[in-house]
């Protein structure tokens, strides 16, 4: 058997650490529905001609199966992640949530200041001792 260039893997020269790991594949919705529908539709002896076929696992009709019946449509999506503007949303929103948290903390801090300063105050009143001029 003679090789030819269309068998061979081309070398650019270029060597990266991920170079020898596969690609992780990624389905479409609509592509997991149609598989799932013809699986269900198929015979039990046909089942695994349909995988061999697709180059998929059961546990792939399983994830899918389970996605479809709890009518998550957008969780046969491909599990990709968001787009930059969602992540720097959430980012924000934990964001203000601490501000928030701090300012609530801080607005307690000087309720009870304040309470303190008057309770001191009604206490230095009742001794009888005079009360410090305010400038």
């Amino acid at each position: 058997m003679t090789m030819t260039l269309a068998d061979a893997a081309l070398d650019d020269g270029a060597v990266s650490p991920r170079a020898d790991r596969p690609k992780r594949r990624t389905f479409t919705a609509e592509y997991k529905a149609q598989i799932v529908a013809e699986y269900e539709a198929a015979d039990h002896g046909e089942r695994g001609a349909i995988l061999r076929r697709e180059g998929l696992y059961s546990s792939h009709i399983t994830e899918w199966r389970k996605a479809a019946e709890a009518g998550a449509v957008s969780a046969l999506g491909p599990k990709a992640g968001r787009d930059r503007r969602d992540r720097e949303i959430d980012a924000l929103r934990r964001r203000a949530e601490k501000a928030e948290a701090e300012l609530a903390r801080t607005r307690a801090a000087l309720d009870i200041v304040g309470k303190a300063h008057a309770l001191l105050e009604t206490l230095s009143e009742s001794t009888g001792t005079p009360k410090p001029p305010q400038r």
